[in-house]
């Protein structure tokens, strides 16, 4: 991926829907901005999802993202979650495809593979690990929302570094990212 690559990662939510956005800065990943948009207050469904299209607007028409990574909805057995997650998924989707913006989305277990090396990661882990990776201090766990947002940022920008450059072993990947181990 190409230096100054903006990602805004997403975590959708109908209650919270958590945003990430980081850039290559150098060597280094930098967190441009991040937070979680609330929304439990609001009882109308399909006001949660005018919210979360115009919140995806507002942050695309103020970061300028290339592309987005969004976290896609995991299967529980409440099937009225899903159905409500799956809308607020596709109201995300649909605001970055109204602006051309390239979407990919990834499973919860690949994002946390992909960032913390374990698939079966929890929450509190991804976000330590997502902490540590950008190099913020974020004292309250309430922020997990963003912090999953930011690692599904991450591990976009990991799928896509590793699919464009050559394969290095883990011994070289050590050495040169000193920074990212715990």
């Amino acid at each position: 991926m190409k230096s100054g690559r903006i990602i805004l990662g997403l975590d959708p939510g109908t209650n919270l829907m958590g945003f990430g956005i980081i850039k290559k800065s150098g060597e280094k990943l930098k967190a441009i901005q991040y937070g979680v948009i609330k929304m439990n207050k609001e009882k109308n469904h399909l006001i949660k999802l005018k919210i979360i299209f115009d919140s995806v607007n507002s942050l695309i028409d103020e970061f300028n993202p290339n592309e987005i990574s969004i976290e896609s909805p995991f299967f529980g057995k409440n099937v009225q979650s899903m159905l409500k997650l799956g809308r607020a998924q596709g109201v995300a989707m649909l605001a970055g495809e109204i602006k051309k913006i390239k979407i990919t989305e990834y499973a919860p277990k690949k994002i946390k593979q992909s960032v913390t090396g374990n698939g079966n990661a929890s929450k509190e882990q991804l976000s330590e690990m997502v902490k540590n990776i950008l190099n913020l201090d974020i004292k309250k766990n309430d922020k997990l929302d963003a912090t999953d947002a930011l690692g599904a940022a991450i591990c976009h920008f990991y799928q896509k570094s590793s699919n464009q450059s050559p394969k290095k072993s883990w011994k070289e990947y050590v050495i040169s990212n000193p920074e990212k181990l715990i």
